[in-house]
């Protein structure tokens, strides 16, 4: 403890990372019947040994010294192993917090500082311990304790902490594994890992405010919950209209909607058990994802069908079409979600929302970057190319039904009601979701704003649709057989 204190204020790069890995083994090798408390210079450490059936350990630390004991008064660090550490009375549990003294310099060649240059070390002699369900929480203080600096709100406008582990054979920061668990205001910052190592908390550069991250915050659980109110109205609208059931448009229709209620309740309490047993949060994480594909999907389908009525609109019955539709709609999903859980089941876990902020609302969703991309990520490219194609189509052939000599001079009614298509099948078709291309740069802000806006109320959208077309459906036909055609269209 003593070389790697020199090593410290020497802040020699190669030297400490050595020192800390002979540390941590030598700490781990070390020979002890009870807890022993330890404490060099800017080192403080405890090792313990399990009795019994391990239940799970925390620990507490200030500046000069560490405990096991939840009365410590100006505590720094905190940290919370789980029981699946399954550790043993042979295995010995080592917690070392290490500070560096010149706490303005950046550490390992990362473009950020080290929140008041400290690391805080965790391992099982004995035990390799990774890719953990029930995860360890470290909570670090970030109120200052009167001689550090105060991790006040001006300056979180411009900095938020994110957490990070030390790699050591590249011997750079990653964050792999670990999820930043903080909002605007809170006095500390927990981090969450699935794994043991030395973790720290770097000030990164805030891409968006605190305040516009609450907003959004709340703009998106407000407009999730009226979406999921009318969505539901819309579906009752349905089973007790006997024109509407009857109608095969509206049929497609309320799959959509019933996939849209799916998504809305799986991900308006996914916060809330964000922290709750291992067990729920892979089945919100599983369901969360499967009904974001068949929302995905379902607006594809929706797609396909505009593509039948406008395009092939002589010859578009196809036998048991619902039904052929359904399989694809909530089969597809089903078939890719069972795939990632039984290839990797532990894909599925306690994930940021937004996956460019590590300090963003964690959710139950997949962990995987590899499996997000290909199958949400993906999923998603392909829908919005195709439904912005028939989007493309729908307007196209709209232009050229109103430029058609036997409907005479255009009227502004007209006019309004083509807006009111358009506008209805664009939430249809889900256009409205590649918003998120333009969630970026100089339009990050904005970009969000638009896309939380609109999407979180596209199910109000889909029911003031709904509404419309059974007004329509419900008035005696007072116009053409070509027109009555491109309406229901």
């Amino acid at each position: 403890m003593e070389e790697v204190n020199n090593s410290l204020k020497n802040g020699k790069t190669n030297n400490t990372i050595k020192a800390m890995e002979i540390l941590e083994e030598v700490l781990k090798e070390t020979e002890l019947n009870e807890t022993t408390s330890l404490s060099v210079g800017s080192m403080v450490a405890i090792l313990h040994k399990p009795k019994g059936p391990f239940k799970g350990l925390n620990i507490f630390a200030t500046d000069d010294k560490a405990t096991l004991s939840e009365a410590v008064p100006n505590s720094r660090v905190s940290v919370r192993l789980p029981r699946e550490l399954e550790a043993e009375s042979s295995n010995t549990i080592v917690f070392c917090m290490l500070t560096w003294p010149d706490r303005s310099t950046t550490l390992w060649g990362s473009s950020h500082e080290l929140y008041e240059s400290r690391l805080v070390g965790l391992s099982v002699s004995g035990k390799n311990i990774t890719g953990l369900q029930e995860r360890v929480n470290i909570t670090v203080n970030l109120a200052g304790n009167g001689t550090t600096t105060s991790f006040n709100k001006s300056f979180t406008e411009t900095l938020q902490p994110k957490c990070v582990f030390l790699n050591f054979s590249t011997q750079a920061y990653s964050t792999d594994g670990c999820i930043t668990l903080w909002k605007f205001g809170q006095s500390n910052v927990t981090c969450s890992c699935d794994h043991l190592t030395y973790f720290g908390v770097l000030m990164v550069s805030a891409n968006i405010s605190p305040k516009d991250q609450e907003i959004l915050s709340y703009i998106t659980v407000i407009g999730c919950s009226i979406s999921l109110l009318t969505l539901i109205i819309t579906f009752l609208l349905f089973i007790t209209n006997r024109k509407a059931r009857a109608d095969l448009s509206m049929k497609v229709h309320i799959h959509l909607v019933i996939a849209l209620i799916l998504l809305n309740l799986h991900f308006l309490p996914s916060q809330a058990v964000a922290l709750s047993s291992t067990g729920f949060c892979f089945y919100m994480a599983l369901s969360l994802h499967y009904s974001l594909l068949a929302a995905l999907i379902w607006m594809s389908l929706e797609g396909f069908h505009l593509y039948l009525l406008l395009v092939r609109v002589f010859n578009i019955y196809v036998k048991k079409y619902l039904l052929k539709l359904s399989v694809v709609g909530w089969g597809i999903p089903a078939v890719i979600v069972a795939l990632v859980a039984i290839i990797d089941r532990s894909s599925y876990g306690l994930v940021p929302l937004d996956s460019a902020n590590s300090n963003s609302t964690a959710i139950c969703y997949i962990v995987n970057n590899t499996v997000k991309m290909v199958t949400t990520v993906g999923v998603f490219c392909l829908v919005f190319i195709f439904n912005m194609f028939m989007l493309g189509v729908t307007v196209r052939s709209i232009v050229i039904l109103r430029r058609s000599k036997e409907f005479g001079p255009i009227d502004h009614d007209r006019a309004k009601r083509d807006i009111y298509t358009l506008l209805g099948i664009t939430t249809l078709l889900g256009i409205t979701w590649g918003l998120v291309f333009f969630s970026f740069g100089y339009l990050t802000t904005a970009g969000l704003y638009l896309f939380c806006i609109l999407n979180s109320l596209q199910g109000f959208f889909i029911f003031l649709w709904f509404v419309m077309s059974l007004r329509k459906t419900g008035k005696p036909a007072t116009m053409g057989s070509s027109e009555t055609r491109s309406t229901n269209s």
